[in-house]
């Protein structure tokens, strides 16, 4: 993983020191609220329904053991004890005094993390696939292009101010994309053309929240070298023509949709060729330094399945099971990728103790380098895990609640945190989780029907994702009661869609009824093999709509 050299390092004391500085005049009256905010978003730092909320980023989802056992220390001394993981990777806290947010974000610099750009209206983390580097279908590693992404955006003086929050994603994989890049800003498609040359595929305007729409392409193959310079001409055209007078017409995507993909390329095409030859040119040296920071780790020259390994399966079933759900072909003999599912029943989806952060960085430490990978499921993988060691891993991992085999299933769900912390939120979010992971408990039933996504948001802000949820749960406000819309056919992959709202919206008593109607009708209807979200497709939207509310008069 990258490692600072001492300019990042000191840049990031600097920014500590700074923000330091721009706290103690706040808190003395000398910065007024409305001038405090901006400094405070930049920070990572909410002020949410009950107490601020800090942010972490964790770039592209990749930290190591030292830099957990920190998190782990502020969630214990400075927050409740616990922390949450959320959909862009990152990690937040929901209970830290203000005044403290400054010596918090010292204490993390010492472990070279920190909270800058994770709020306010600026580039924002880059995620990518959380299987990066360690998948063998992937055209390339996408991590060190992430990584370019992340230094040229950190501190860019152009986009410090935007019209609006912007995000990118980056996937690598041909067919499959774990990063839900069409819902972005930008997604970055890394590609080969004919001659066998990488370059990128760049989307433009998706996105979620009041106006979910699905990225365009605006460029089918960019050369390798013209990654930054067509993103910042990208940015730039945003960054001038982009809303500023609502916040809810603001994001790419309403420019995108309002002038029309082909003006928007024609504006960024004209941009591009002003400044595409000039410094911000990626040299191929500097594309392999940064790569030189992803080399492999010590892998041994291991056999696939040795035999203690197909012992084990065939002696316990629920450490079979386990296997099969939540680990993963790793791109080296003998290797496996594993997944932790942060989704034990009673616990909101993502959160995480302090005890098992330690426990997680312990477990990265004895089987795995030391590196974990956060998601965009809210899940934590170890992406490098002896074959011959997984029986001990699980062993380990189950006694402290972090070896739920449920990945990719109806309980793996995402949420965001909801009314219970945000100020935004229409609803609650984690009490319809809850009530969800009581109703659908049997895992022989969660195995049997298969891979769905289910999403869930507390508004229409959509931090739970719920438009490209197979099945979504909207938390609206309905004459100042919490209400619930669901609806059907989203999904973040390759071939992504936006749900459709199945009809007026429920009680959070009701819910639990509606999914399993939802659920007891696709049973009914599909054929050997067929996901819900084939079914949906190939049935139509209307008969499940029925199968909830009943055939209309």
């Amino acid at each position: 993983m990258y490692v600072y050299d001492e300019y990042d390092q000191q840049l990031l004391n600097e920014r500590v020191a700074q923000f330091q500085g721009q706290m103690d005049r706040y808190l003395a009256g000398k910065i007024p609220e409305e001038e405090f905010l901006p400094l405070r978003l930049q920070n990572g730092i909410y002020v949410q329904r009950y107490a601020p909320m800090l942010r972490v980023a964790i770039p592209y989802g990749l930290f190591n053991s030292k830099q957990m056992r920190a998190l782990a220390m502020v969630a214990r001394d400075y927050d409740k004890g616990y922390a949450h993981f959320s959909t862009r990777q990152n990690l937040q806290f929901n209970w830290p005094a203000l005044e403290k947010c400054p010596e918090i974000l010292a204490k993390l610099a010492e472990v070279q993390m920190h909270a800058v750009q994770t709020s306010g209206n600026c580039i924002r983390n880059t995620t990518t696939d959380e299987y990066a580097g360690v998948i063998k279908e992937e055209l390339v590693d996408p991590r060190p292009y992430c990584e370019i992404i992340r230094q040229w955006s950190t501190f860019h003086p152009e986009f410090a101010f935007l019209p609006r929050k912007f995000k990118i994603a980056v996937n690598s994989v041909p067919g499959e994309d774990r990063a839900a890049i069409k819902v972005h800003d930008i997604g970055v498609n890394i590609v080969k053309n004919d001659a066998g040359e990488i370059g990128y595929r760049i989307l433009v305007g998706g996105g979620l929240g009041r106006t979910p729409i699905i990225g365009t392409e605006i460029c089918d193959f960019l050369p390798e070298e013209d990654l930054l310079t067509y993103l910042d001409a990208i940015i730039r055209v945003y960054n001038q023509f982009g809303r500023r007078d609502n916040k809810y017409k603001a994001r790419i995507k309403i420019l995108v949709k309002a002038l029309g993909i082909d003006r928007m390329r024609e504006l960024v095409n004209e941009e591009w060729d002003r400044i595409k030859d000039g410094d911000g040119k990626l040299p191929a040296a500097e594309l392999e330094r940064v790569k030189s920071h992803f080399t492999e780790p010590a892998y041994q020259t291991l056999e696939d399945n040795p035999a203690e390994y197909q012992q084990a399966l065939a002696d316990n079933a629920a450490f079979a099971r386990w296997v099969q759900r939540n680990v993963r072909a790793h791109k080296k003999s003998g290797y496996a990728i594993v997944s932790l599912a942060l989704k034990q029943k009673g616990n909101a989806p993502g959160d995480v103790t302090a005890e098992q952060m330690e426990d997680i960085a312990d477990l990265a430490d004895s089987y795995s380098f030391g590196e974990i990978r956060s998601t965009h499921q809210q899940n934590l993988v170890l992406a490098d895990v002896e074959q011959s060691k997984l029986f001990d891993l699980w062993q380990t991992a189950k006694a402290k609640g972090l070896a739920t085999p449920t990945l990719g299933l109806l309980t793996d769900m995402i949420c965001c945190p909801g009314g219970d912390f945000c100020a935004l939120a229409n609803a609650k979010s984690i009490p319809i989780a809850e009530d969800l992971q009581i109703r659908f408990d049997n895992l022989d039933y969660l195995h049997d029907l298969g891979e769905i996504d289910l999403n869930i948001s507390g508004c229409m802000n959509a931090c739970g994702h719920h438009h490209i949820g197979n099945i979504g749960i909207l938390g609206v406000d309905k004459k100042g009661e919490e209400f619930y819309q669901v609806s059907l056919g989203g999904n973040a992959g390759d071939d992504s869609s936006l749900g459709k709202i199945l009809g007026p919206s429920f009680s959070r008593e009701a819910i639990p009824d509606v999914i399993t109607k939802v659920l007891d009708h696709y049973v009914e209807t599909r054929s050997d093999g067929e996901s819900f979200l084939e079914v949906y497709r190939r049935l139509g939207h209307n008969t499940f709509k029925e199968a909830v509310y009943g055939k209309p008069e």
